[in-house]
């Protein structure tokens, strides 16, 4: 099988060249351009998510070693949730590549976040039925880079902290609120307002309601905590 030019490019980008390259191009086939004779990426999205897992359980543990397990679970999740793996995504471009069916070209699929995500899970699986562990996790590493090194000692999400916060101040846990949408209906954009018992507030917009609840979160508590 012969992989077109962006596919040679691409996995110029990911540093692998493929020796199976049907793996390559299932990775990046989305659900909506399948059919009976082209498999999609979901089968290989679920593998790819425990082999992440592992390099980065591995990878932290190497990092920190006196690290207890409560330090290392939200650096951990921080690392292998999928605005994670989405932000990779967007670093060596996989939108560009994708196989999307019309209705999701349409609606702006290759910068969704969870698209990108899943096809950054199914990249890995990819490249570790192709080569191995070892090259998968080299590949991972190198891609994840200084993230693994920088992650937030305290990397729970800020829905998370800030519901923390406010609890232990004896508040009632925060209020998500959508105050506006904007865009087509095939591509909103979802503004919301996080709020607390204290009456402080802050607003943030994004393409999905759980990654704008995430950064209004984050606005409130960098906002409390002065």
């Amino acid at each position: 099988m012969k992989l077109s030019a962006e596919l040679v490019a691409f996995s110029k980008r990911i540093g692998h060249d493929f020796a199976r390259p049907e793996l390559l191009l299932r990775s990046v086939t989305h659900s909506s351009v399948s059919s009976p004779t082209r498999d999609d990426n979901q089968r290989l999205e679920f593998l790819g998510d425990r082999v992440l897992g592992l390099v980065m359980a591995e990878a932290l543990l190497k990092t920190d070693r006196a690290a207890s397990e409560g330090q290392l679970a939200p650096r951990y999740n921080a690392l292998v949730r999928k605005e994670a793996c989405a932000d990779v995504a967007r670093d060596i471009d996989i939108g560009a590549v994708l196989k999307l069916g019309r209705s999701e070209q349409m609606s702006g699929g290759r910068r969704k976040q969870a698209l990108l995500g899943d096809a950054m899970e199914a990249v890995i699986a990819a490249v570790y039925l192709d080569a191995g562990f070892e090259v998968a996790r080299d590949m991972i590493l190198r891609l994840w880079g200084d993230r693994i090194k920088t992650v937030e000692a305290d990397a729970r999400d800020p829905k998370t902290a800030l519901q923390e916060w406010a609890q232990g101040r004896g508040l009632q846990p925060p209020l998500y609120v959508e105050v506006g949408r904007d865009g087509p209906d095939h591509a909103p954009v979802f503004r919301i307002e996080a709020r607390l018992q204290s009456g402080d507030s802050a607003q943030a917009s994004a393409g999905s309601k759980r990654v704008a609840e995430q950064a209004a979160a984050k606005a409130l508590l960098d906002q409390v905590r002065g």
